[in-house]
């Protein structure tokens, strides 16, 4: 997709993502009550709960709580991995205190560090919960406690940074087409474990944003092969979620591309009021895109709610 540089920016938002939609039945953003989430440091929140820096409730040393534990968990403010209020929270409007309180509830299962499945690429600490065991939490745990309305549920997705990261190197993978189709494949079983347990209403994925772009990787070799890599899981992403609509088609199945978003965003970025898109600042100057060597900002992670919720409204009614 071709940008023009000096349009509108609300209109360069929308556009980034409108061809990227997948819609087979009605899906109203402004009927949304309840909000699910499954992925990683980019989108886990800080439970009272939770791993102190990794988790909303639990970890896998002890992933199991009570209907009580869970209900009387708060969110603690601005504790994630962009030292701020992250995407969902934007998105929701939940930033802190019972999710239960919230008028867009926020029910986050994403923990950081984690990967799609522990039996394919190994944990980044002991206690990390992949994304699939994020789901059996879910399920065991949390699915005949919380509310989930088809017509008033969101479920995000947002999985993939730390898998195509984690696999730089990695010399004992030699068709990585073949291997992103297993670990995508766990992935959508999860997710259809999800949709059969309760969660048939709305499902969001997002791809792998453009992660060979951040201070870790930025004008390296890792970079390139950080890019290839990102750019096949997006692909095989892409064919699993178009499998899952065709399978679901009374769920709304949307999507919203990421990784075009962040090149665009860092391509122009002046227009979008940053000054340093290389380096990283652990601070709250607004002119860094990063907060640190892979994590963006806490303004990043607004514009980008901005532009995931612009989105969903437009698909809305439709």
């Amino acid at each position: 997709m071709k940008f023009t540089k000096g349009v509108f920016l609300p209109y360069l938002l929308t556009v980034v993502v409108a061809s990227s939609e997948t819609r087979k039945a009605h899906f109203e953003w402004d009927a949304i009550r309840y909000v699910y989430a499954f992925g990683d440091s980019y989108t886990f929140v800080q439970g009272t709960q939770g791993h102190a820096n990794f988790s909303f409730i639990g970890d896998a040393l002890d992933p199991s709580f009570t209907r009580e534990q869970l209900l009387s968990n708060e969110i603690i403010a601005k504790n994630t991995s962009s030292d701020g209020s992250n995407w969902i929270e934007f998105l929701t409007g939940c930033f802190q205190g019972r999710p239960s309180e919230c008028s867009t509830q926020l029910w986050d299962f994403a923990f950081a560090g984690a990967d799609i499945d522990g039996n394919l690429l190994p944990l980044h600490h002991d206690f990390t919960v992949p994304l699939t065991d994020q789901v059996n939490q879910w399920a065991r745990f949390a699915s005949k406690v919380l509310p989930k309305p088809p017509a008033e549920t969101l479920t995000a997705w947002w999985i993939g940074i730390n898998d195509t990261g984690d696999t730089l190197g990695n010399a004992t993978i030699p068709d990585f087409t073949a291997f992103w189709r297993i670990e995508i494949g766990s992935l959508f079983r999860s997710v259809n474990q999800a949709y059969e347990g309760g969660l048939s209403g709305a499902h969001l994925f997002i791809n792998v944003p453009p992660e060979g772009r951040s201070p870790a990787h930025v004008g390296s070799s890792t970079g390139t092969t950080l890019k290839e890599h990102i750019d096949l899981f997006n692909e095989v992403l892409s064919e699993h979620v178009d499998g899952f609509a065709a399978a679901h088609p009374s769920a709304p199945v949307l999507r919203f591309d990421a990784n075009a978003w962040f090149n665009e965003v860092l391509d122009h970025h002046e227009e979008y009021g940053f000054k340093n898109v290389t380096g990283f600042c652990h601070c709250p100057d607004p002119g860094y895109f990063w907060y640190d060597s892979g994590h963006p900002t806490e303004r990043v992670h607004k514009l980008l709610a901005d532009a995931i919720k612009r989105h969903l409204q437009e698909v809305s009614n439709k």
